[in-house]
């Protein structure tokens, strides 16, 4: 016995969702402007450290990409802009597949792509605070 398929409205319905959640956080910080101070917490590794972590300004390149200002957005945090464009582009294979009634697209890494990641992370990261990568900081 062999269990039914999920039709294709519903298994769209984790996708859509997910992208619901999204437009929802995406439309607040294109409202609510991460460049004008007290409507986000500060960073607490810049608080702690005084350095740019990964993640600075991230805030604020999705608020530029809001705005369809690409080149303040790669400007304030590039690798943000990368993951937003991947999440968009996986979201749309996940949602085109679910429409079709075919399983997800499956996220294979293995532990070489996890390290590839990690060490550009930390390059990004140490790249930006040096004196020489200040055109990475926010």
């Amino acid at each position: 016995m062999t269990a039914a398929s999920p039709s294709p409205e519903r298994s769209v319905r984790v996708p859509l969702g997910l992208l619901g959640a999204g437009l929802t956080a995406t439309a607040y910080v294109g409202a609510v402007d991460p460049n004008r101070p007290g409507h986000y917490p500060v960073c607490p590794f810049l608080a702690l450290t005084g350095w740019w972590c990964p993640g600075c300004g991230g805030l604020r390149a999705v608020h530029a990409l809001t705005r369809g200002d690409l080149g303040t957005a790669l400007h304030d945090n590039v690798l943000v802009v990368a993951l937003c464009g991947f999440t968009a582009s996986f979201w749309t294979l996940w949602a085109l597949r679910a429409l079709r009634g075919r399983p997800r697209p499956a996220l294979r890494m293995g532990r070489p792509w996890w390290v590839a990641a990690a060490v550009l992370v930390l390059a990004f990261t140490l790249v930006r605070n040096l004196p020489t990568g200040t055109f990475l900081a926010p």
